[in-house]
């Protein structure tokens, strides 16, 4: 998990972030990015070593500009003690 990477680590996570963007930009001009890991089982985790997603997003996407948090927010989402908060 990113939680448990070394300095080292970290800072070739980061060097390996810009080179994905670069190879994606080459190949594929996308409009912007959606990237995240997933930490633990309850948070999406199946594969259990350090991995980050990085998904090109296109302006001519059906849910362009709503990222991972319109997931996330939407009522059926939502832990049970809190249905009735708005």
């Amino acid at each position: 998990m990113p939680f448990d990477l070394t300095r080292k680590e970290w800072n070739s996570s980061y060097d390996l972030l810009h080179a994905v963007k670069t190879l994606l930009d080459e190949r594929h001009s996308p409009n912007g990015y959606t990237i995240g890991w997933n930490c633990g089982a309850t948070g999406g985790q199946t594969v259990f070593h350090m991995h980050r997603h990085v998904i090109p997003r296109f302006a001519d996407e059906p849910y362009t500009g709503q990222g991972i948090r319109h997931w996330l927010k939407r009522n059926e989402n939502r832990r049970p003690n809190t249905q009735d908060q708005t």
